[in-house]
């Protein structure tokens, strides 16, 4: 999790309170869109990933929250940040503001968040231009977050399970995917590639168990096939399965497991010889925190109901699941063949020239402007980055255990929050009462 004084580099600041978009009849809205997060290096608010990144980390909160001690303020903090834009997204019904920045110009630049100069655009879903994938997950990251609130704070709790409900109604009843009518603004960064189905399952899924109406339940039984998450959506399965009408899905979820088993029947993953989980050259980390936090997620679950998981006649128990997650975690803090930390600032060996526009000189170290393109000069430079961006996770190293540390090489140095959030629940645990749950 990133530090209180270090997470504001990743936060993003409006330059002004108010942004003017204009309405689907022509006219211009004024819209208040300060606040939320960068997804990654850049100065865009992609609403996508920010949505994903609110799900996961309230997740966190919500199973090992009581583990966090001190930090599960810190924590609630970083999600009442997100939330609070995420209600101004929603603002107006049957429309989700999904992107601040032109992502083009953005990345033409090189400049810090606070002296960021590129346009401000603003681009949206609404009933004309549909966005179920981006609209499903954003109702999911409320109601998620109405979880972790539900008891310290319960009016803001009920508001954001309000907007949820509104904003997935939204999402089912104008279908489509977002890249369709925003193409060449969200892809090729964030394309919705396999379609909108396992959102709306996913956001229904949060919805059942923020609300508890049978609606949610109902929508799930009837719509788990056609909608794919039988083929497509294993994980799935991981927040359904507890319930005994949906008792299918623990099938999906050991399907899940098995696939990451080594030496397992169905087994089908992938290992870097210093055994970390690889799924793509290209932000491999994500599948890492993803993996190891849903992997003691259903340790917990398995745990609870006196079950194991049968992998074609392995017998694969709770702590089982617990090492190999707790194995990844090692890995990417430094039990690796490079006895590299890929967290920037623990241990003795991390990133030194990580992909990060909020990693040039600080505003106390160089007060004057950074303009767009003489930024390069530090990004194409083989020195250290002069800020540190302590607790951000980047990419990670390749499928043969090599990361080169280069800040030009996005894939493998740039940290996102998204590779963080699921970090937090997993580190939450594994701190605290590794093998005890």
């Amino acid at each position: 999790m990133l530090s209180p004084n270090q997470s504001s580099s990743l936060r993003a600041r409006g330059q002004a309170s108010f942004l003017l978009t204009r309405g689907s009849l022509g006219g211009e809205i004024r819209v208040d869109l300060v606040g939320g997060y960068y997804d990654a290096g850049d100065n865009v608010k992609f609403g996508f990933p920010m949505a994903f990144t609110t799900t996961m980390l309230s997740w966190s909160v919500i199973e090992f929250g009581g583990l966090m001690k001190g930090e599960l303020q810190n924590a609630k903090a970083a999600i009442r940040w997100a939330t609070d834009y995420l209600l101004k997204v929603t603002v107006h019904p049957d429309v989700i503001y999904v992107q601040v920045g032109d992502a083009n110009k953005d990345h033409s630049c090189w400049e810090r968040p606070e002296d960021m100069d590129t346009p401000r655009s603003v681009f949206k879903v609404d009933r004309n231009s549909p966005g179920s994938d981006v609209a499903a997950e954003t109702a999911a990251a409320l109601a998620a977050a109405s979880l972790v609130f539900r008891r310290s704070d319960p009016t803001y709790s009920k508001l954001l399970v309000r907007r949820a409900v509104r904003v997935f109604q939204f999402a089912d009843e104008h279908r489509g995917a977002y890249s369709n009518g925003l193409k060449k603004n969200v892809c090729p960064f964030y394309c919705s590639y396999s379609g909108y189905e396992d959102e709306l399952l996913w956001g229904a899924a949060w919805l059942h168990k923020a609300t508890n109406y049978p609606t949610y339940l109902n929508y799930i039984q009837v719509n788990g096939q056609t909608l794919g998450a039988a083929e497509f959506d294993n994980t799935f399965g991981f927040l359904v399965q507890k319930l005994q009408s949906l008792h299918d899905y623990k099938g999906h979820a050991d399907n899940f497991v098995c696939s990451l088993i080594p030496g397992a029947p169905f087994s089908s993953a992938q290992y870097t010889p210093g055994g970390l989980l690889f799924k793509m050259s290209d932000s491999n980390m994500q599948y890492v925190t993803s993996t190891s936090f849903l992997l003691l997620t259903y340790a917990k679950y398995l745990t609870s109901a006196h079950k194991v998981v049968n992998c074609g006649g392995t017998v694969v128990t709770p702590n089982r699941l617990r090492n190999i997650a707790k194995k990844q975690v090692d890995y990417l803090l430094g039990d690796n063949p490079l006895k590299m930390s890929y967290m920037v600032g623990y241990g003795p060996k991390y990133p030194q020239r990580i992909h990060h526009r909020g990693s040039l000189p600080s505003i106390a170290a160089h007060p004057a402007m950074i303009q767009c393109s003489s930024g390069f000069s530090f990004m194409n430079s083989e020195s250290p980055n002069p800020n540190t961006l302590v607790g951000a996770v980047v990419g990670g190293p390749d499928q043969h255990d090599k990361f080169p540390d280069q800040r030009s090489d996005y894939e493998q140095s740039e940290p996102s929050t998204y590779i963080n959030a699921p970090l937090v629940g997993a580190l939450a645990y594994l701190a605290q009462s590794f093998g005890q749950l």
